[in-house]
């Protein structure tokens, strides 16, 4: 079996060997879909300028963009049943599938699956026969393997489920820095946050905020913040190194989310808990699996000020607890958290399709 990735954005494939060697000399976090594809030994695509037809622009308007229709076709137009296709993304993926299931000996596909139960998405799922063309459907969410399974009847062997995963090599322990004045809540991350709340919870204490709430997936949202910032509260956009700083200057780590059901907040949780750090994180239907530990990370109630504050200032007046489950929350992201987990769990699925 030959197996092969594509890339969804038009420099990564100059900039992923870059950020394998910056990784090496702690200077960012290494990359899974890089691992992967060095794991597989295989060859790696990036979007180019295909011409888009009509056909694209349509069907770019119900799941993807519409290059990734045009590039769909390019990837699999020599591949055939010896060949694998690993697709880091539904948007890509499922435009894949469709394209490779209209061959007659088609290759065999894979798709990681984000944030696919929304109305877009389920008329994609049928519309596009993704149960019928996907050979494995890869998911880190229990909600989204729970409405894979049962919206497309699928069995559990084209399932696969692991833990959210982080480079643990890069996001570990350290000190802080030596010029806090008073306790400091982190926030990182911006889909699906509610920094509202955050704010409302903790204008009045006596603690300085900072959130690192910019993303390459998406531009802020007026709803996401409030209008006006509290005088204790800052937003700002850090490098990798900054930000892994900022954890460890953290005296908790809050993880403020909007009810949802897919694993928005994942990442921002899983480096805390590889930093060492006491977590408040929101109670989801998208995070319900990864809250379950007891005394690892404290969960509250979704849009509930008052829930969040009395939680931070119960942390504050608690050190010794808030330490207790910083160890525990550590010790599992080094049990199943670590990019190398998640790295193996999919090439082995890849290598028994």
């Amino acid at each position: 079996m030959k197996y092969h990735v594509p890339l969804t954005k038009f420099n990564d494939l100059q900039k992923l060997p870059k950020r394998d060697l910056e990784a090496q000399s702690q200077q960012c976090s290494r990359s899974d879909l890089w691992m992967i594809a060095e794991r597989l030994g295989a060859n790696i695509y990036q979007p180019e300028t295909d011409t888009v037809s009509l056909s694209d622009k349509l069907r770019g308007k119900i799941t993807g963009i519409p290059h990734f229709w045009s590039y769909a076709r390019r990837i699999t137009q020599d591949l055939g049943s010896d060949d694998c296709i690993y697709c880091e993304g539904e948007q890509l993926g499922i435009a894949v599938a469709a394209v490779a299931g209209q061959k007659k000996h088609k290759p065999k596909i894979a798709v990681h699956f984000h944030n696919i139960n929304r109305p877009r998405g389920k008329l994609s799922l049928k519309l596009f026969k993704a149960a019928e063309n996907i050979d494995l459907f890869i998911v880190h969410c229990r909600a989204q393997y729970e409405f894979l399974q049962n919206y497309l009847n699928l069995p559990p062997s084209k399932l696969g489920y692991f833990w959210y995963p982080t480079d643990c090599q890069f996001f570990t322990p350290g000190k802080a820095s030596s010029n806090k004045t008073r306790p400091l809540i982190v926030s990182v991350g911006l889909e699906n946050r509610d920094y509202r709340v955050l704010a409302a919870a903790t204008e009045n204490l006596d603690v300085d905020v900072k959130i690192a709430g910019f993303s390459q997936f998406t531009s802020r949202l007026p709803d996401n913040f409030p209008s006006k910032l509290p005088a204790n509260m800052s937003n700002s956009s850090y490098t990798l190194p900054q930000l892994l700083q900022l954890y460890h200057d953290a005296d908790i780590v809050v993880v403020c989310i909007e009810p949802s059901n897919w694993s928005a907040g994942a990442t921002a949780l899983i480096e805390a808990m590889a930093c060492g750090k006491p977590i408040i994180l929101t109670k989801t239907e998208g995070l319900k699996e990864y809250i379950t530990d007891e005394g690892a990370i404290m969960g509250v109630k979704p849009s509930d000020p008052e829930a969040l504050r009395q939680a931070i200032a119960h942390l504050l007046a608690n050190p010794q607890q808030a330490q207790t489950m910083a160890e525990k929350a550590y010790q599992l992201a080094l049990q199943r958290h670590q990019i190398e987990q998640e790295v193996e769990a999919i090439a082995l699925m890849l290598f028994n399709l």
